[in-house]
């Protein structure tokens, strides 16, 4: 039997929520440490690895830019059909294409070809997961769990994945240190760390194997049934009702539905081609998703500007660090990260999601913009350590605020359009950044950062530290009001159209009230 003190510290911590949520969260989190773990290649070496083949600042910003605009339409794409085609289906080609990316850095040093292999591989130019795949796997967390174990299970997935990272970081630098003294090229040194990058992804793609059907829309949205009573009801309805608010991905990899009738089938098929895959979002979720992704637009492009290879850039610019002291320095940063992550779920208990938020990130805003002052290498590393404790604080919460003014079916493609935005807004910052460099001001970036960033801080609290979003008020709008043509057509068989239309209106309002 587990002491009480111990068992109090595991439910504080949220180590007895992510038990709780399964082996699938586990592998979950698994996937993207290891993805993380690789991110941390690029994300110090990148920048360097491109000034040792002779590219002007300029056009490494450029890269970083193209390969950001690049990973937005492959995001939106891979986001629009992963509930169609599989959750599972969508990791498992982001692991392959991650080895596949790893293979062509390791042999060409041609600018077009690293940058196409650079945008379908996902390469990682900012050290954060700017691919599709973490809305998929934020969606497929906010579905195996509830409104009490959600942010102890988005802290854990963010403070595990940050500690991979600074793991990657540190693990990088050495090597780079110890294959540049063995071979005296730093170039072959590069090369050899993306082999390794490449590994991983196969890595990956066995982990993704082991996902239950569990992590797909319709294995979702059973459980939504199942908690809201009619998991017990008749096999065929559940079937027809999984069929119409979902797309077929029960399975996942290998799936085939029988015929559930004529008549099912052709009310199915035509709700289908009504509802297009933006009108799912409704319009409740709409007005205030509008004013988080227009503050999310300006905290990423602040990101964009000064992401840690440019940092490390920027460092070894002015203070000609060795690669392993680099290394240390992102090393350290992102342990950090990791550390106090694990704060952010309690503390978002006691206090609320926005006030975590806001209160957590705006000091880190502020040292961004002091990093450029200090002319010592020492308070410069103060300042760059000070900001990442701080700095991911805010990633938890912000995952299940948006997981819990959404419906579950809506998660996916919002989680996915913001994950869009946030990449497409930060590919602008390399190339800002590239050029101030270019005209020696690259402290202007960092001063732009901060503006930024405070502007986020600062209208997150103004615009949303008043929604609620309790679990009561939550569970009874969605207890009575599923804004969804599938629902009101399929319940009930003897529904006139009138009163549909009536219910579907009343739904609306209600949504507008609740916000």
């Amino acid at each position: 039997m587990v002491p009480p003190v111990l068992s109090r510290i595991a439910s504080f911590l949220g180590i007895t929520s992510l038990n709780a949520t399964g082996r699938d969260a586990y592998i979950i989190i698994a996937l993207r440490s290891l993805r993380m773990f690789t991110a941390g290649i690029p994300s110090l070496i990148l920048a360097l690895f491109f000034s040792s083949l002779k590219f002007p600042d300029s056009r490494i910003g450029v890269f970083m830019t193209l390969t950001l605009l690049g990973d937005v339409l492959l995001s939106l794409l891979l986001t629009l059909v992963a509930d169609k085609l599989g959750r599972r289906r969508i990791l498992f080609m982001g692991s392959v294409m991650m080895a596949c990316s790893g293979v062509v850095f390791a042999l060409s040093e041609n600018f077009w070809i690293l940058l196409v292999a650079a945008v379908f591989g996902i390469i990682s130019v900012t050290g954060a997961d700017c691919g599709p795949f973490r809305a998929v796997e934020e969606s497929i967390l906010s579905g195996l769990t509830d409104e009490k174990t959600r942010s102890d299970v988005l802290s854990w997935y963010v403070t595990a994945t940050t500690m991979a990272g600074a793991v990657g970081a540190e693990v990088a630098g050495r090597t780079v240190q110890a294959l540049e003294k063995s071979s005296g090229n730093v170039t072959k040194a590069y090369h050899a760390l993306f082999w390794g990058y490449a590994a991983f992804g196969v890595i990956g793609s066995i982990l993704c194997l082991g996902l239950s059907s569990h992590c797909e829309a319709a294995g979702e949205k059973r459980e939504e049934m199942k908690e809201r009573g009619r998991g017990s009801g008749d096999e065929e309805e559940e079937e027809v009702l999984l069929e119409a608010m979902t797309p077929s991905t029960t399975d996942g990899f290998d799936h085939d539905r029988d015929n559930v009738g004529r008549q099912t089938n052709f009310r199915v098929s035509s709700l289908q081609k009504k509802q297009g895959y933006f009108s799912q979002i409704s319009k409740a979720t709409r007005n205030i998703m509008f004013k988080l992704w227009i503050l999310l637009a300006i905290d990423s492009l602040a990101d964009g500007m000064t992401p840690y290879s440019l940092m490390n850039y920027y460092v070894d610019q002015k203070f000609h660090l060795s690669k392993a002291t680099l290394g240390d320095i992102t090393s350290a940063s992102q342990f950090l990260c990791a550390v106090s992550a694990v704060f952010a779920g309690p503390l978002a208990k006691r206090i609320g999601l926005i006030n975590t938020m806001v209160f957590t990130h705006l000091p880190s805003s502020i040292a961004s913009a002091f990093i450029p002052l200090p002319s010592t290498v020492g308070w410069t590393v103060g300042l760059l350590l000070f900001r990442a404790a701080l700095n991911s604080m805010d990633q938890a919460p912000r995952t299940a605020f948006i997981a819990a003014v959404v419906k579950p079916e809506e998660r996916t493609g919002v989680m996915g359009i913001t994950s869009m935005l946030r990449t497409l807004s930060s590919s602008v910052g390399p190339s800002i950044t590239g050029l101030l460099s270019g005209y020696g001001t690259f402290w202007v970036a960092f001063l732009a950062t901060g503006i930024c960033r405070i502007i986020y801080d600062l209208g997150l609290w103004v615009l949303f530290v008043n929604v609620r979003i309790d679990k009561d008020t939550r569970s009874e709008d969605d207890a009575d009001s599923v804004d969804d043509d599938a629902w009101n057509g399929l319940l009930s068989d003897t529904e006139s159209d009138v009163s549909s239309e009536g219910r579907k209106t009343k739904d609306i309002d209600h949504g507008e009230n609740k916000v």
